[in-house]
């Protein structure tokens, strides 16, 4: 094996490792850079963990009511990656909801307690992503999954497939849209758990980064790529808030923006729907 191949191999087991609670073997030498390059594969992890997302809502669809496969494929992502961006989201709510100084809202993001603006945020983050893919299940009609909707790079999905090929695209475009704040914004603290990500991405990185996040859109019908415009103004909307709150981005502020990002393209695809 090349050294560039071992190099990108090492990335990839970074990142499922760091994003995931996949058990994986450790490698021999863990190195930083490792982790550095493994940004590259963060909306690569979201094809992993959109599959088993999309996997348990559809096989959850064959025996449960839409709300309860939804709710179970929620569950499904919890557990595969510990709710890390949950968490990153729930800090970032406390952190920005109850601190009135740059200093202030550092210190709130590094308590590990959640206080009454995280609680809240989670339980109309999770409720809302819960109830927008159920309704997904209603909102799709058969003709939806193809050219017929609009263009399309393939073929008509089969019946039932579109709502499964729209969470897993959610879980890439979303983390596209975090991964990219590391393109255009400094990290806002000296240490903390995105430190070792803290490298701009840039060049080669950041251009595979952004097309593992788009491919899966080429299976939606075209006209539901306009969540893909909705995603832009959201992260352009978040990036300035951590720019002006707290000069760049921390590891929690990644995390709220893969998880806003995410639930924006489910609402916005609920409704062009």
């Amino acid at each position: 094996m090349s050294s560039f191949l071992r190099n990108e191999f090492r990335a990839l087991h970074s990142a499922v490792m760091f994003f995931t609670r996949i058990p994986l073997p450790s490698l021999a030498h863990h190195e930083d850079a490792d982790l550095q390059r493994s940004s590259t594969y963060f909306p690569l992890v979201g094809w992993l963990v959109g599959a088993v997302a999309a996997a348990v809502w559809w096989a959850g669809l064959e025996v449960w009511t839409p709300a309860v496969a939804s709710g179970a494929s929620l569950a499904a992502t919890l557990l595969l990656t510990g709710a890390f961006h949950e968490d990153g989201f729930a800090d970032m709510c406390d952190g920005f909801g109850g601190g009135h100084t740059r200093e202030r809202v550092m210190e709130i993001m590094r308590d590990s307690r959640i206080g009454a603006f995280g609680a809240i945020g989670l339980v109309v983050m999770l409720g809302l992503k819960w109830h927008a893919v159920a309704a997904l299940a209603g909102a799709a009609r058969p003709g939806d999954g193809g050219a017929a909707a609009g263009w399309s790079a393939f073929p008509a999905l089969p019946p039932g497939l579109l709502v499964p090929a729209i969470i897993l695209a959610a879980h890439a475009v979303s983390r596209g849209a975090a991964i990219s704040l590391l393109a255009t914004l400094p990290y806002a603290q000296e240490t903390g758990k995105a430190k070792p990500l803290s490298t701009r991405l840039r060049g080669g990185r950041l251009v595979v980064a952004m097309l593992l996040a788009l491919a899966p859109l080429a299976l939606l019908p075209g006209r539901l790529w306009w969540g893909l415009a909705a995603i832009g103004l959201a992260r352009t909307w978040m990036a300035w808030r951590f720019r002006r709150r707290i000069g760049g981005y921390t590891g929690d502020c990644l995390g709220a923006a893969q998880q806003v990002c995410e639930l924006v393209f489910y609402l916005t695809v609920l409704a062009l729907l």
